[in-house]
């Protein structure tokens, strides 16, 4: 995916959010979300858009000092759909005005302005996911978002331990964990994650962790063979399983190797 089907997709997203929320008992428990309701689901994922928004505009170069950002939430709660819609739509103007490809600071990887489209596409995504849960509803994510966020996702998380400190954890000897899509083959044959293959390699070492360049054409079974633990699942709960909505040890996954490499992966991976 590209930066612009990204902003398309933060729209898209935002208003499944608000669409799943906007006749909803915002005093809902959120079960993936310990401790949230809907409303704070909803207060959140709104004041991330405005967030990463006034980042943008300002586009930064150096990290910033404050968080410090006008919400302008609304007087009474049940106005928290309305304004989630209104965050996203002053998201979407500054996307259109904004050249996505200009350098600027980010936590992660990619040192430009797209890295916080993309980052706030997912974001969005799986709190619409949350929110969809806590209402006893089956939420569906495409293929294509949830691969471009599987990638999203291991590519950023060697450079999250500032907000995520158990990441520090993940240390070993050279040690690999393979993430393959089961549902890759039908929508577009194998090849390297992000590329609509579906197919993610993280080497571990005794100095950190990230994801693995491999051999051109290396075959889904000896890929598999090759990495020390392995986990297949469709690409939409593989996303979700990242982001701790599943466990690993579900039947919907299938595990390859060794059990306590994963069982140390999944304990100290959460973002």
């Amino acid at each position: 995916m590209n930066p612009a089907e990204h902003g398309a997709a933060v729209a898209a997203e935002a208003a499944g959010f608000v669409a799943t929320v906007k006749a909803a008992d915002l005093s809902t428990p959120v079960p993936t979300c310990p401790g949230w309701t809907l409303g704070d689901l909803t207060r959140h994922v709104g004041s991330v858009h405005r967030w990463f928004t006034e980042l943008l505009r300002q586009s930064i170069q150096q990290p910033p000092v404050s968080r410090a950002v006008e919400l302008r939430l609304p007087e009474h709660p049940e106005g928290l759909p309305d304004w989630l819609a209104m965050s996203a739509g002053e998201a979407a103007e500054v996307f259109a005005a904004t050249d996505l490809d200009a350098p600027m600071w980010a936590w992660g990887a990619d040192q430009h302005a797209r890295f916080w489209v993309r980052r706030m596409l997912f974001e969005t995504l799986v709190h619409r996911v949350d929110a969809q849960l806590a209402l006893g509803l089956v939420p569906h994510v495409d293929r294509a978002l949830a691969v471009d966020g599987i990638d999203e996702f291991l590519t950023n998380l060697p450079f999250a331990s500032p907000f995520a400190p158990l990441t520090a954890q993940l240390r070993a000897a050279d040690r690999t964990i393979r993430f393959s899509c089961t549902d890759g083959e039908a929508e577009g044959g194998e090849g390297e994650g992000g590329d609509g293959g579906g197919d993610w390699l993280v080497r571990l070492r005794p100095d950190g962790f990230a994801l693995a360049a491999e051999p051109a054409g290396l075959r889904a079974a000896d890929a598999a063979d090759a990495a020390d633990a392995s986990v297949r699942g469709t690409a939409a709960d593989l996303l979700l399983l990242l982001y701790g909505r599943l466990d690993h040890r579900s039947d919907a996954f299938q595990q390859l190797g060794d059990p306590a490499l994963l069982d140390h992966w999944f304990a100290n991976s959460a973002f």
